[in-house]
């Protein structure tokens, strides 16, 4: 997938069924790229409901640096995402955001813009803040979105205390928060694999916002 000049091109993946009703951009987070395991499995069980993914690459992570890129190239990236999904499937409503860091830097990048095609935005654990250091300075531009959000959350995510992370949400009419017990920023609790749940809380919130 083509970034720009300047930037190069990045890898970039589509799962779907054929019966895919949604498509979501989906970016990786800030330690790990779009072929980590989670990355994979939560696509292929949002596929198997529906919703088709286009996983791709951020340029630091396609360069094998552990050092993510700054928001103009990280942003520059969503957009070339959001557009080429939008080009392939013009007729598929179209979702983005990601895992933590993609998903930040992806509502950073739409709430920067005055038309977009995306209809909705999804994060799998927003981080909030810091892990120790409780702030919500990092949800400030997301009052400029006029989208529906949808936040996939644990209630054990050192990256987004529960209370704030509440919070935000309540301060955006447009925001659904669902909540994993028990789950870390990886989405981990106990032996219990949530990538079903996640899936699942996806294709219900998209079913009831986006439709």
């Amino acid at each position: 997938m083509d970034v720009s000049e300047s930037i190069g091109s990045v890898s970039a993946e589509i799962i779907s069924e054929e019966r895919m009703k949604f498509l979501y951009v989906f970016a990786h987070g800030a330690g790990a790229g779009m072929n980590h395991p989670f990355m994979v499995n939560l696509s292929k069980a949002l596929a198997a409901r529906g919703i088709g993914t286009l996983r791709y690459n951020f340029p630091y992570m396609e360069k094998g640096s552990k050092r993510p890129d700054p928001p103009a190239i990280a942003e520059k990236t969503a957009r070339a995402a959001i557009t080429k999904a939008s080009t392939l499937f013009p007729n598929i409503p179209l979702l983005a955001g990601g895992k933590s860091f993609g998903g930040r830097m992806t509502s950073q990048a739409v709430s920067k813009e005055t038309f977009h095609p995306v209809k909705g935005i999804a994060f799998i654990g927003f981080p909030l803040h810091p892990a120790g250091k409780p702030s919500i300075e990092r949800a400030l531009h997301l009052k400029g979105i006029k989208q529906p959000m949808l936040f996939l959350q644990g209630t054990r995510d050192a990256l987004a205390n529960l209370t704030l992370i509440e919070s935000v949400c309540e301060g955006l009419p447009l925001a659904s928060l669902y909540k994993f017990d028990g789950a870390d920023h990886s989405f981990k609790a106990g032996k219990q694999d949530l990538i079903p749940s996640l899936a699942e809380a996806f294709r219900t919130w998209a079913d009831y916002r986006i439709l």
